[in-house]
Parts: C-alpha cells; sequence; structure tokens
C-alpha cells in the first residue's frame, strides 16, 4: 500500500491541510467544508470538481482574502504545458484547473481515475452566468473580437436582469505599453470580483500571469475563444457531437487548417503519452510486487 504524505497547500491566504499521494492532492478548506481533489494528468493538476462545486471553489475563493485563478485543463492547455516550462508552473500554483474536455476525462480514465464530465465554457457560460447573478458577484469581460464580450454581456443580461457585469473590452490591445495600462486602470475602477479573460491560449494565460499583480480582481478565470460561442458569433457543434465528445472533430471541419495542427497531431500526442504514462505506472506497480 502506498504511503500517504501530509503537506500543508495553500489554497489561499489560510494554510489548509491536504493529503497527497501519486498524481493525487486533495484541498481541504474551512469554507463550507470545500473538498477538492486535483490529479495529475501529464504534471498537470486538474481539479475533479462538478459544476456545484466549482461554483463552490470560485465562492470560495471570493472570500480568502487573495486573487484566485481559475485556469482551463484541456488537451491543448496540457500539451501546451508539457512544452512551456512557465506555463506549466502556472497551471501548477493555480487554484482550480476546470475539466474543459472529453480529451481530459477520457485521459483520466486510462490513467485510472474517475473524473465527473466535462465543462466547457459553452456548457458552462449560463449557469455560470445564474451562478454569478445569484451570489450578486460582479463580473468583467475581457477578450475576444470587437463586441464580442459587449454582446456576451448584452446576453447575460438578458437572461439574468439583475447580473452586476461592471465592464467589457476586447482582446485586441497591446499586451504590454500604455494601452495595457490603460485597460488595467479601467478594470481596477471597478474592482470586480471575477475577471474572464479570453484571449486564447497560451497568450491569456501569460497576460495573467505578467500582470495579476496589478489587477484589482478577487478571481481570475480563462475563457479562451468562448464569448465568440456565447455571442453567437461561432457556432456550437450538434448537441449529439457534444454529447459523444466530438466537438473537436466538428472544429476541425470547420477550421481545418488552423485546427489541424491542434487536434490531429495534438490529440493523438496526448493520448500516446497518457497511454505510455499507464503503462509506466503498470510496470513500476509491478516491480514493486503491488
Amino acid at each position: 500500500m502506498e504511503k500517504e504524505k501530509v503537506i500543508f497547500f495553500k489554497l489561499s491566504n489560510l494554510s489548509v491541510l491536504s493529503k497527497k499521494t501519486e498524481n493525487t492532492l486533495i484541498q481541504e478548506s474551512p469554507y463550507k467544508d470545500l473538498l477538492l481533489e486535483k490529479k495529475e494528468i501529464l504534471g498537470v493538476p486538474v481539479t475533479a470538481a462538478d459544476m456545484d462545486q466549482l461554483h463552490e471553489g470560485i465562492s470560495y475563493l471570493i472570500h480568502s482574502g487573495r486573487q484566485g485563478y481559475v485556469l482551463s485543463g484541456n488537451v491543448h492547455s496540457i500539451n501546451l504545458a508539457r512544452n512551456i516550462p512557465w506555463l506549466m508552473d502556472f497551471f501548477k500554483k493555480a487554484d482550480l484547473v476546470r475539466i474543459d474536455g472529453a480529451g481530459v476525462v477520457l485521459g483520466a480514465k486510462i490513467l485510472g481515475y474517475t473524473f465527473p464530465s466535462r465543462l466547457t465554457w459553452a456548457d458552462w457560460g449560463w449557469p455560470f452566468a445564474e451562478f454569478v447573478t445569484s451570489k450578486g458577484y460582479t463580473l468583467f469581460l475581457l477578450g475576444g473580437p470587437n463586441y464580442a464580450a459587449e454582446k456576451t454581456a448584452k446576453i447575460f443580461q438578458e437572461k439574468n436582469p439583475s447580473i452586476k457585469i461592471v465592464g467589457t473590452h476586447h482582446g485586441y490591445f497591446e499586451k504590454e505599453g500604455q494601452e495595457n495600462c490603460t485597460i488595467i486602470e479601467q478594470i481596477n475602477k471597478v474592482s470586480p470580483d471575477i475577471l474572464v479573460v479570453g484571449l486564447g491560449m497560451p497568450l491569456q494565460e501569460r497576460w495573467i500571469d505578467a500582470h495579476a499583480y496589478k489587477i484589482q480582481a478577487k478571481v481570475i478565470i480563462t475563457c479562451g475563444a468562448a464569448f465568440e460561442y456565447l455571442s453567437g458569433r461561432k457556432k456550437r457543434c450538434p448537441a449529439w457531437m457534444g454529447r459523444a465528445g466530438l466537438e473537436w472533430l466538428y472544429r476541425l471541419v470547420q477550421e481545418p487548417g488552423r485546427m489541424f495542427k491542434r487536434y490531429v497531431y495534438g490529440n493523438t500526442t496526448f493520448l500516446l503519452h497518457v497511454l505510455m504514462e499507464r503503462l509506466s505506472h503498470s510496470r513500476s506497480n509491478f516491480d514493486s510486487g503491488s
């Protein structure tokens, strides 16, 4: 039987007692008996949380007294993190890493983990807006092409008239210099509880990592191209393809030139590395006699 290690994990400004076993980190917080479990997929810790647990985790971070990060854990982000050291470090210090795709769920299953269903922004956007509204949290949407964040905000408000959206801005701005400072000042004037950033990977993570210390937002959440889908600018795949975990195939057909490397090469590479890790664990267990 594997020996269990006890460590201290800082999810907030409070020290949180955690237990760690191989590739698994359980975070225990005093906030509403919150129990979050992270499992490493090719080195990236992904939070094994369903939507309700994710919402509870975000609430915890908002009340924690320090800035928190919620990142997107999908095949693309894991592949990038494996090859970009600063990005892997950023994922490791994130408070929550959402299950953002069927590929991650499949990878977890191959490695012997039990994960909840995927929670992409296309599915999560409307429940997220309802959650923010019910809690009275303030929200700032940053990213996407012109008017995508603004239109997303309007749709959120149509569905949730009392939602507190305190600002929006497109993602086509200089990420350094005066224009960047102006955007950060705009955010800081309203000090949102939640800042949602959609600049694409790994640009959004790099921007957050470089500038978060200057940003007065309690929680920063990445969303990739979510504003384009939530605003209706881009069409989402048919429901049956989403349920079958084939949204990647729909996007590949829609944008073959841009998505070929990400999905055909990227998905294949991811699965091969997951299978290699599984075989490595199996050999290790066999050699140890367990």
